[in-house]
Order: structure tokens, then C-alpha cells, then sequence
């Protein structure tokens, strides 16, 4: 199973930017599990973003993203989304979809057993 992230790109401070996460082969994998939502800029670790349950019905955000960032799914599509506005230069990073074998989230990148590839975002000032 490959997750796979797209909708990156290079944006303008203030901007906004969709991001899309699906999976390769069976959509399953996201519709069947909690998903998160990491990223890792130029000479840092990779850090939480966001995360959503399996039901949807619940997320969570880091404080630097939280109310800027939102993240939700679409069942009938088998993908998940991270909404970016008011993006900021500080939120320039490789972002990555990752799925887990449960129903319920964590901030923390071992809980997770399936990666996406990455997608850059960019944000110029």
C-alpha cells in the first residue's frame, strides 16, 4: 500500500493551498483508518501537523498550524485533505499523509504504518 501526496507547490505569504492524500492501490487503507498529517522542513525533524479519526468526526491540530489549518475527508473518494490558508513563510516543509492501523490519532510519527512520498510546500514573503 502507497499513500500518496500531491497538491504542493509555491504560494505567496497570506496564501492558501489544498493538499490531497490517497492511496495507490486500495482506498481502505484511508477510508478504514485515522490518518496524520507531518512535515519536515530544511534541517528539522519532522513534526505533527494535523490528524483526523477514522469516523472524521473528531481532528487535531499543532498550535502552529490551528486555526489556519483544517483537515477532513471525503469517503466516496478515499482521500483525505489538509486545507492550508494564511500560509506563512515558516510553514515552508515537505508535508506527508500517513495512515494507522486504528481507528483513533496521534501526534506522534511511530504510531503511524503507512507514509506518503511528500509533497513541498513553499511560501515565499
Amino acid at each position: 500500500v502507497q499513500l500518496q501526496a500531491s497538491g504542493g507547490g509555491l504560494v505567496q505569504a497570506g496564501g492558501s493551498l489544498r493538499l490531497s492524500c490517497a492511496a495507490s492501490s486500495s482506498g481502505r487503507i484511508i477510508s478504514n483508518n485515522a490518518m496524520g498529517w507531518f512535515r519536515q522542513a530544511p534541517g528539522k525533524e519532522r513534526e505533527f501537523v494535523a490528524a483526523i479519526s477514522w469516523s472524521g468526526g473528531s481532528t487535531s491540530y499543532s498550535t502552529s498550524v490551528k486555526g489556519r489549518f483544517t483537515t477532513f475527508r471525503d469517503r466516496a473518494k478515499n482521500t483525505v485533505y489538509l486545507q492550508m490558508n494564511s500560509l506563512k513563510p515558516e510553514d515552508t516543509a515537505v508535508y506527508y499523509c500517513a495512515a494507522a492501523r486504528s481507528s483513533y490519532y496521534s501526534d506522534a510519527a511511530g504510531y503511524y504504518n503507512y507514509w506518503g512520498q511528500g509533497t513541498l510546500v513553499t511560501v515565499s514573503s
